[in-house]
């Protein structure tokens, strides 16, 4: 690590550690300010920031169906931050292994990516489901997130829900490296002192200078950016307020990978917390929008959908199938039979009345034979 890119006003210190036998340098983040003087020329993006989300959330709170947005935005979530960690899967293979997992053969079977990013979203869920239940943001909690992000996978043999008992480094030519593991422990004490007391620090810039601290502290072997922004989405939603947890950065994050990289570098190195709060209420503004944007196309979609269903008077049962397209678009004949309780052949006659509708087609070269809403997909990732 570049000992002399860290200047006079950077919140932490320097320690010389030993890396594979060579020497070179740790940082160790101070512990969190409770107090922050945001820059003037930041108070109108906080306040679009706020306004946005509090707009995001109304709309999303409104809806007669929350599965219609939330579940397509975890699982563009789940795929976005996979992918910034070098693990890939589509939107068609994250929703077939949903409803058909399987082991993987071998180590290079992309049955693991679409397992890795499954078990993002599984982790999501949970993490909402504890919160929804009065647990606290803690570190219970996010070794919780990591042994299910980390369940079964590659990299499950590093030690999932468990804290890093060893040094581990950012980038092949070590750009940044984390504490050394005899200070984790109290690098993670510290945060979650942060995470749990009493501040003057506006609650959604809180929350983005405690994904900075957790990424800086790395508190893990591996899965750290995943769990970090997965952390991040659960203390939007919880100390701002919202209805639902409807606000994912990832998909930002990605499309500025590098700028986000360096924001959080440079918070590290100068000090510079003002460009990573600018960075994340940039954020917040454009995917609280792109959300918006995006369950404004798909109520006008539900809603054509059930109009062509009328126009064909089909079986009422079709309406509630296509409530369930939206949170989960992809169908096999199988599974219907088993959801609503009927015979084969009246699922089947079911589906096909909605591939004459225009809403379901086959998904070519799967078996059992499994369909596809393309238009919400389309929509929605």
């Amino acid at each position: 690590m570049d000992r002399s890119a860290f200047k006079s006003r950077s919140p932490g210190i320097l320690v010389p550690i030993k890396v594979n036998d060579d020497s070179d340098w740790s940082f160790i983040p101070n512990a969190l300010p409770l107090e922050f003087d945001l820059e003037p020329g930041s108070w109108p993006l906080l306040v679009s920031a706020k306004e946005e989300l509090a707009r995001l959330d109304g709309v999303g709170r409104h809806l007669p169906n929350q599965d219609l947005l939330l579940r397509p935005l975890q699982q563009r979530e789940a795929l976005t931050s996979s992918s910034l960690e070098g693990t890939f899967a589509t939107p068609e293979q994250l929703l077939l292994y949903g409803i058909n997992p399987r082991e993987p053969s071998s180590d290079k079977d992309p049955v693991n990516s679409w397992r890795e990013v499954f078990n993002y979203s599984s982790a999501l869920t949970q993490g909402q489901s504890q919160l929804d239940e009065g647990y606290p943001l803690s570190l219970s909690l996010i070794r919780q997130l990591h042994q299910v992000l980390l369940g079964n996978v590659r990299g499950g043999d590093k030690t999932p829900g468990q804290f890093r008992k060893t040094q581990v480094h950012i980038g092949s030519t070590r750009r940044f490296v984390p504490p050394p593991p005899i200070e984790v422990p109290r690098c993670l004490d510290e945060l979650a002192e942060g995470m749990n007391v009493e501040s003057g620090i506006d609650t959604l810039i809180r929350c983005f200078m405690i994904h900075y601290q957790f990424e800086t502290i790395h508190p893990f072997n591996d899965g750290n950016g995943r769990v970090g922004r997965l952390l991040l989405s659960l203390m939007i939603y919880k100390w701002c307020g919202l209805h639902s947890p409807w606000l994912y950065l990832s998909p930002f994050f990605e499309r500025y990978k590098d700028e986000y990289i360096d924001c959080l570098f440079n918070v590290s190195a100068k000090g510079n917390w003002g460009n990573w709060v600018d960075f994340c209420l940039r954020a917040t503004i454009e995917q609280s929008k792109d959300s918006i944007d995006r369950i404004d196309k798909l109520v006008v979609l539900r809603q054509d959908y059930h109009d062509r269903v009328v126009q064909l008077n089909a079986s009422a049962r079709l309406h509630p199938i296509i409530e369930n397209l939206f949170a989960s678009p992809i169908v096999s004949v199988s599974q219907l039979k088993r959801t609503l309780d009927v015979s084969y052949p009246t699922a089947n006659s079911d589906v096909q009345r909605l591939v004459k509708a225009g809403i379901l087609a086959e998904l070519k070269g799967i078996y059992p034979k499994t369909y596809y809403a393309s238009e919400i997909m389309k929509v929605a990732y």
